[in-house]
């Protein structure tokens, strides 16, 4: 009996045919085998038709000859300005109605105070965000006075209406990106809508985007990522064109930006490399395609998706240290050579030999290192002494005096200079409590295997425990270790080995709970590791009046090892953005929370007179994105299950475009979303904001394939439609008060007491 076919929808000629990411490519085209008589396995026969996967090219119209003609031709762009300008009233609608410190402006409000000051700082993020943050404020007018303290009252000389317009208008523009990216990717005009209404009406964008944060302009660059590599893609067809050149160097530029702005940034960078991995795959698989022609592929992905996007985030970290070139609160977060040529700061004064009688701090030069630290308080194990730390900011407790040991005469300022030299076995003392750095045979209280190291004893009780010989690793101007005569504030890297024990002095970024103020914990490790740099040390700050002071014109730091030295510190300290489990943040969320909405954010004190902003999403594109998401995944394994048994539902158009927008907005919502399960740092609702862009893709993408371009009447089309924009709308208006602001008791908006939310 022959098989119905009535109620199949289109044609496939199976998921290989066209299902990767580069079905629009020139050389794909459609296939049809033809044995001319001979066996199966003949070689297919290429059609004369190109299988598309993104918005089908259509040849450029001529230049207009009148007013009407040009309106004509451009009318595909009035439905996004539209949207546009309804952007921007809900995005700058009642934005200065809180003349508060909101929220995370009491940061990043104060890291564009630091830009305007020229002072150095530090903080886990690149600095391209809070660079634009302190544009902003430039372009405003603000001179940077204003410290931005948690929940305090703008004065008025800080233009903070102006400063959040002008990052707000990075929120407006996510709307036409989300439009013409939903065009690149080829959806029908009613997806297109549906993803510009989505953008438009989340409340949580909404919300995000009218504050001095980053996150607006995370979430533009995570739009432009995606926006240039659909462009790209529809540049296929004419390979190493100067409009291919030109969207795969945006791609790379706008990876280059978003990785600037927050590390986040990464992953939609991993949405770019999954791509270009299968188009590359692809082209390997062409045996049509040259040699030449292949590794012109592969060099022109490598400039522009490698060397391109480095070069722009180095090129943020050069801006950043040319404008903060004055001392500031970051300064111990850098090399020391670093901080000796920053304006206001003294070490270049420092005198350049080391001696006997010196008070010195000593940083360690480990990536992330601080300064060898102590206080008052003991270690509740191992030996209950006076706790040993490296702390990453200036203090009285880093101070340290270099003495003979105790079996020398004491020392006095009136004998001759002894200057300090390899291999000479001293005391340090801790300056505020006069106790002396000490190592023993117990436990450190975090790396077991390596010997607690604390403060011991006082000035004149101590024993042979205090003593450490000093060993000079290299000097960056003296040379190697045989050639330094003298040890050298600054540029001289140490190590200290305990003299008793032979171990030596580390800070390897282990970080102590909450009883050691969450500082780096300080050791004294076994193994003779030459190369372990979190052995070495350097003199920072120098005080000897009896030394004449040095020359800044002796010390210089190269750039690229201070790109990298900040780097790694900002990655050590934001591992350390852990949860503590001795007290609970109300604010925090676990990832599982987020596509259900089951918590938001409060982004303000909570009282009855002052607006209230509350960060959580527009529950029906939450909701319909996670649902998506799920229904893409048995979509996917229904048509395989089908194409198994010899269904045909979509021509090669069909199904190459169902994969091409789907993978992009699976991958990027999977390699968004997953990483924060394995993080062990504190997660907030916020984090999922540039995961939500690919779920409201794909939910646009599902209604796209199973409603808006399959074979339902028009009319049944316009309802779904009308229904779906209905939902939206009313959604975001019912919950609009929490991104414009809640005026009044909280308990007289009854309508956004829902779900139990105990915490609005």
């Amino acid at each position: 009996m022959s098989e119905d076919t009535s109620a199949r929808r289109r044609v496939a000629r199976g998921p290989g045919s066209s299902g990767g990411f580069m079905s629009g490519d020139e050389h794909e085209t459609d296939m049809r085998y033809d044995d001319e008589g001979k066996d199966v396995y003949s070689k297919p026969r290429h059609g004369t038709g190109r299988v598309t996967s993104g918005r089908i090219h259509q040849p450029y119209s001529p230049p207009p000859t009148s007013i009407t003609e040009f309106i004509q031709q451009n009318l595909e762009h009035l439905p996004p300005a539209v949207y546009t300008l309804l952007s921007c009233w809900t995005r700058f609608h009642r934005i200065g109605l809180a003349n508060t410190v909101v929220w995370d402006e009491a940061h990043f409000g104060k890291f564009g105070s630091h830009y305007l000051k020229r002072e150095f700082y530090f903080d886990v993020h690149p600095p391209l965000g809070k660079m634009l943050v302190g544009l902003a404020g430039l372009m405003a007018g603000y001179n940077g006075g204003f410290e931005f303290k948690s929940g305090e009252v703008y004065p008025d000389y800080v233009p903070y209406v102006a400063m959040r317009v002008m990052m707000a208008t990075f929120g407006v523009a996510l709307v036409p990106l989300g439009w013409y990216t939903a065009v690149e990717l080829g959806m029908s005009s009613w997806a297109c809508h549906l993803v510009a209404l989505m953008v438009l009406c989340d409340v949580a964008w909404l919300c995000i985007s009218r504050f001095i944060l980053l996150d607006s302009m995370l979430l533009f660059f995570t739009f432009t990522t995606v926006f240039c590599l659909s462009k790209f893609h529809n540049q296929q067809y004419q390979s190493f064109s100067f409009d291919w050149w030109t969207w795969l160097s945006l791609t790379g530029i706008s990876i280059g930006c978003v990785t600037s702005v927050k590390w986040v940034g990464l992953f939609v960078t991993a949405v770019v490399g999954l791509y270009t991995i299968e188009d590359l795959w692809d082209k390997f698989g062409d045996l049509r395609m040259s040699t030449r022609n292949q590794i012109r592929h592969w060099a022109a992905r490598v400039l522009c998706l490698i060397i391109l996007p480095i070069l722009v985030y180095m090129a943020s970290f050069k801006l950043h240290f040319i404008i903060l070139n004055h001392s500031g609160p970051g300064d111990a977060q850098m090399s020391s050579l670093f901080q000796a040529h920053l304006v206001g700061n003294d070490f270049h004064k420092n005198p350049l030999e080391i001696a006997i009688g010196s008070k010195v701090t000593l940083k360690n030069m480990g990536w992330g290192g601080g300064l060898l630290h102590s206080h008052i308080q003991t270690y509740p194990v191992g030996s209950s002494q006076q706790q040993v730390t490296c702390y990453h900011y200036k203090d009285d407790n880093n101070h340290w005096a270099i003495l003979p040991t105790w079996g020398e005469p004491e020392y006095n300022p009136n004998d001759p200079l002894k200057y300090l030299v390899d291999g000479n076995v001293i005391r340090l003392q801790h300056v505020p409590t006069t106790r002396n750095l000490h190592s023993h045979p117990v436990a450190a209280p975090i790396t077991k295997l390596n010997n607690e190291v604390s403060c011991y004893g006082n000035s004149t009780v101590g024993d042979l425990h205090d003593h450490w010989v000093v060993e000079v690793v290299d000097d960056i101007k003296q040379g190697s270790r045989e050639d330094v005569e003298r040890i050298h504030s600054l540029t001289t890297r140490l190590r200290f080995r305990h003299h008793a024990l032979g171990c030596y002095l580390s800070a390897a970024n282990a970080v102590l709970p909450q009883w050691g103020f969450k500082q780096v914990e300080v050791s004294c490790v076994k193994e003779n590791d030459p190369n372990n740099v979190h052995t070495y040390w350097n003199v920072e700050s120098h005080w000897n009046d009896r030394l004449p002071p040095g020359d800044v014109k002796f010390y210089r730091s190269p750039f690229l090892r201070d790109f990298w030295h900040l780097n790694v510190a900002m990655m050590t300290s934001n591992n350390a953005l852990v949860p503590d489990p001795d007290k609970e943040d109300i604010l925090a969320s676990n990832p599982t929370d987020w596509p259900l909405m089951r918590l938001g954010l409060r982004m303000c004190g909570w009282g009855d007179h002052q607006p209230k902003y509350y960060l959580l999403g527009t529950p029906v594109i939450w909701w319909g994105g996670a649902a998506s998401m799920i229904a893409s995944v048995v979509l996917f394994g229904i048509y395989l299950f089908r194409q198994q048994r010899k269904y045909t539902d979509m021509d090669a158009n069909g199904w190459g475009h169902f994969l091409y927008v789907g993978k992009i907005a699976f991958y990027g919502w999977f390699l968004h979303y997953a990483p924060f399960f394995i993080m062990g740092r504190v997660t907030y609702v916020h984090h999922y904001l540039p995961t939500l862009y690919f779920s409201v893709l794909m939910f646009a993408h599902i209604l796209d394939h199973c409603v808006f371009s399959a074979r339902w009447k028009d009319s049944t089309k316009r309802i779904a439609f009308g229904v779906v924009t209905f939902l939206i709308v009313a959604n975001f208006w019912w919950f609009r008060g929490m991104a414009w602001g809640i005026e009044g008791p909280i308990n007289d908006h009854w309508g956004l007491l829902w779900r139990g939310l105990t915490r609005l």
